[in-house]
């Protein structure tokens, strides 16, 4: 579907990547999914037209910031998802161009309302 919008999504969890796509798709979003820094790599240097990047850090080393930062340069709109509340993490975020960030369990409602606000 051309006219869907597409949302890079990063996640090391398979599984819940499969959801998190099967949550956009079903409120009309299309998403890239991506497990690991080469398929992020991947996608950031390909052809796909992102619209926005939802990256969940868990289980992902320090260098999941430079990818951040090229999010942030192309001047997408960026929702880091945290495993914990933390000020470090928060302002790590931040510094690396993070719109919102959401600790975990997310609320679907809460994720699909800033998606929603960061698209306008």
């Amino acid at each position: 579907m051309q006219d869907q919008i597409s949302i890079l999504t990063v996640n090391k969890n398979k599984a819940n990547l499969k959801l998190l796509a099967h949550f956009l798709g079903e409120n009309g979003f299309q998403s890239l999914n991506v497990s690991s820094l080469a398929e992020f790599d991947e996608a950031l240097g390909g052809a796909n037209k992102i619209a926005l990047a939802l990256v969940d850090i868990t289980g992902f080393d320090r260098s999941i910031w430079e990818r951040c930062e090229l999010l942030r340069k192309q001047s997408l709109p960026l929702i880091i998802i945290s495993p914990k509340q933390s000020a470090s993490i928060r302002q790590e975020s931040l510094v690396h161009g993070a719109d919102s960030i959401l600790v975990k369990p997310v609320v679907t409602r809460e994720l699909l309302g800033l998606i929603r606000h960061l698209l306008e």
